[in-house]
């Protein structure tokens, strides 16, 4: 009898044990559901807010259409988000006659890019292409303009004895020199904002040989921003070519127009023929900007709040960053990566747009590059499939809308120039978010075809830029001089 007590208390213990377990599991089950549900409201309601359809997409190119106008007006009752200027690197290469020995530098924020090669024509690639990076040293950095002029001097003369003209080629004085500025592409002068020394504030282009190595200074002074290089390399290689995009980790763009549209500087243009301007288009605002709460914070803690709204949503120093915002908030109130934050998921700007973009992209069936980059970025593992997947799809919400509004902003500046109808316009593509990362790349093209239509689509023309980077002040060394 004793037995059969002893037998049914253990079996009833036994039972309770397992019921317990069972309700454990159960519970445990039913957070994990109710974790992942909230994951997955937090992505629904961070796609609705980032949705481009076509109708908001041509509110924001009319909005940008909208202030191209006010910028370039000469009315003081005018307002712009853009602060466009004109750049006097007019007129632009044909590709019919600029042909020879050309020699380019590409001022940058800590180096010297040093270019030359040999143009033979629109239908020819550029032969004997050298290229070589200087770096510039601190010293130089904190000293003056001249001493920043006098280096950059030294420099090319050795690169220019290192690589000379043929001996039937122009005389040794008469090389021509293009000079471009670039903005600052590194992490930490994008996320301060893309401040640059006052060095960077002169360039000039299209000088002589002579005239530069003796005295930079003395050369004439123009800001020509890189962008207008990479113009100049698309309207050699096509006469249609009318506009120039960078897309890489900061953007802009430059466009052709005529002297008339740009009252503004109307005393010191000609009186007609065609100017390249500048639009600093990463400062473009306009509150039809698909906009959330994780842009507002980032823009907030920018060191340059309420500046560079549209740079801030598109260009590949932030989109990494959007990302994490998201993955943040879905790891504090969803314990997404377990019930405690990874560390260095806090951490600004660690996750960068070509980790971002192999995530994004990554075709294996278990997502195992997610699970590889959140590993080594944030020492983030034992994810699951499903949670991989959402990074994913974080990933691609945030692609799809920056590349969009670019698509956007494209067809912003065909529609402003009367192009979108009737002639065809080439758009030059530069920067590696275009040329690297794949499926921005077609969500920019699939947005413009969508703006236009079929009947319309053919007429802009989008293309990665010709001559390869860092070719653009080759093609401005190349361009006529305003009296030619």
């Amino acid at each position: 009898m004793k037995q059969q007590v002893a037998l049914a208390a253990v079996t009833t213990t036994a039972a309770t044990v397992m019921a317990v377990v069972a309700l454990v599991r159960q519970y445990r089950k039913a957070k994990q559901d109710r974790q992942w549900g909230k994951c997955q409201r937090i992505l629904r309601k961070f796609s609705r807010d980032c949705l481009t359809p076509v109708p908001k997409l041509w509110q924001v190119a009319n909005a940008m259409v909208s202030d191209m106008g006010a910028s370039l007006s000469s009315s003081d009752e005018a307002t712009s988000s853009l602060n466009m200027f004109v750049s006097y690197a007019s007129p632009l290469p044909t590709g019919i006659n600029e042909k020879g020995m050309y020699y380019g530098v590409n001022l940058r924020q800590t180096k010297i890019l040093m270019v030359c090669g040999r143009l033979q024509g629109k239908n020819q690639p550029i032969s004997d292409l050298y290229v070589d990076e200087v770096p510039i040293p601190s010293s130089v950095m904190i000293g003056t303009s001249q001493e920043l002029y006098d280096y950059i001097a030294a420099e090319l003369v050795k690169f220019v004895s290192a690589h000379p003209e043929k001996d039937d080629e122009a005389p040794a004085n008469d090389k021509k020199l293009g000079f471009t500025v670039s903005s600052g592409d590194d992490q930490s002068t994008a996320i301060s904002g893309g401040k640059r020394s006052d060095h960077w504030n002169e360039s000039s282009s299209g000088e002589t040989w002579s005239e530069i190595a003796s005295s930079c200074a003395n050369s004439r002074i123009e800001q020509v921003d890189d962008i207008v290089g990479n113009l100049a390399g698309g309207r050699y290689y096509d006469k249609d070519c009318v506009a120039a995009i960078t897309l890489g980790m900061g953007t802009n763009a430059a466009y052709v127009d005529t002297t008339q549209s740009a009252p503004r500087w109307h005393d010191s243009l000609p009186k007609k023929g065609e100017i390249v301007v500048c639009m600093e288009w990463g400062n473009f605002n306009t509150c039809h900007l698909p906009i959330t709460q994780y842009d507002t914070s980032l823009d907030a803690a920018s060191s340059n709040p309420g500046h560079r709204i549209f740079e801030k949503m598109i260009s590949g120093m932030y989109l990494g960053e959007i990302v994490r915002r998201v993955l943040v908030r879905m790891a504090q109130e969803a314990a997404l990566f377990g019930q405690s934050v990874p560390p260095k998921l806090l951490i600004p700007y660690l996750l960068r747009s070509p980790d971002m973009a192999a995530m994004h992209q990554d075709a294996s069936e278990d997502r195992e590059v997610v699970h590889e980059k959140l590993k080594e970025i944030f020492g983030i593992t034992n994810l699951t499939t499903m949670a991989r997947e959402l990074v994913a799809e974080v990933c691609d919400i945030v692609t799809e809308r920056g590349a969009r509004l670019a698509g956007a902003g494209t067809v912003a500046i065909v529609k402003k120039l009367g192009r979108i109808a009737n002639r065809r316009s080439v758009i030059i593509m530069e920067g590696g978010l275009y040329e690297h990362y794949r499926i921005f790349r077609n969500y920019l093209h699939s947005g413009v075809w969508e703006m236009l239509g079929n009947e319309l689509s053919d007429n802009i023309v989008v293309e990665h830029s010709h001559g390869g980077a860092g070719t653009g002040p080759l093609f401005l060394a190349a361009s006529p001089t305003p009296d030619s």
